[in-house]
């Protein structure tokens, strides 16, 4: 299998963790400047260029969760990431899109109008995804009361979306002090190896972010 994306994506991050997690051999093709070629073949292959892309042999899948589901189904590992009980696998679904919608969704909202010019700011707009944010973080809390990981006591899908979208969700609008069940799921998230593995593959490109990466994690 091939991966294509780059090591400081949060998406990219998400289907990294569910490979590191299945112990299946990949080869990670890093989007990077420095990689002209590999850029002209990623975007032959996927014209719409965003990433994380999944090839395997004749298979091509886009988009992060749809390559931890196939991941699931034809290469599967000791971490089961859906689980077989239909019921449980539509908890770890619903809160896969719970952190992609609205933990991700907010804060690279906010990360995105950082880039644009001055002028064409959006303030309003940021303002808005900021208090989405704390709304989103204020749920997750009730939710994580007692829990180990988001959909119970398994390592799951919701869980590789989970790990990147409140690291970089941190950094961008910091999740508040009396979250602690977020603070203390955040913490569980970094110690996974999985995970740790990924923020260490994405630390030589922190000075990229845009609202400057703060002096820890």
């Amino acid at each position: 299998m091939q991966l294509y994306g780059h090591p400081f994506s949060s998406y990219t991050q998400k289907a990294l963790i569910a490979l590191y997690e299945s112990d299946a051999p990949f080869e990670f093709l890093n989007l990077s400047p420095d990689n002209p070629d590999v850029y002209a073949e990623f975007a032959r292959r996927w014209p719409i260029r965003k990433f994380p892309l999944l090839v395997d042999r004749e298979r091509q899948v886009m988009e992060a969760t749809s390559i931890i589901e196939y991941l699931a189904v034809h290469h599967p590992g000791p971490s089961r990431l859906i689980p077989a009980d239909a019921d449980a696998a539509i908890e770890v679904r619903m809160l896969d899109r719970f952190f992609d919608n609205y933990i991700n969704g907010p804060q690279q909202r906010i990360v995105f109008d950082q880039l644009r010019p001055e002028a064409h700011r959006d303030p309003y707009g940021v303002n808005e995804a900021r208090h989405a944010l704390e709304t989103a973080y204020a749920w997750l809390d009730q939710r994580m009361a007692g829990s180990e990981w988001a959909a119970g006591d398994t390592f799951s899908l919701a869980d590789c979306a989970a790990a990147p979208a409140l690291f970089y969700a941190d950094w961008t609008h910091a999740i508040g002090e009396q979250f602690l069940n977020v603070h203390a799921y955040r913490a569980r998230l970094l110690q996974r190896p999985s995970f740790a593995r990924c923020v260490e593959g994405g630390r030589p490109y922190r000075p990229l972010f845009p609202l400057g990466a703060p002096d820890r994690d």
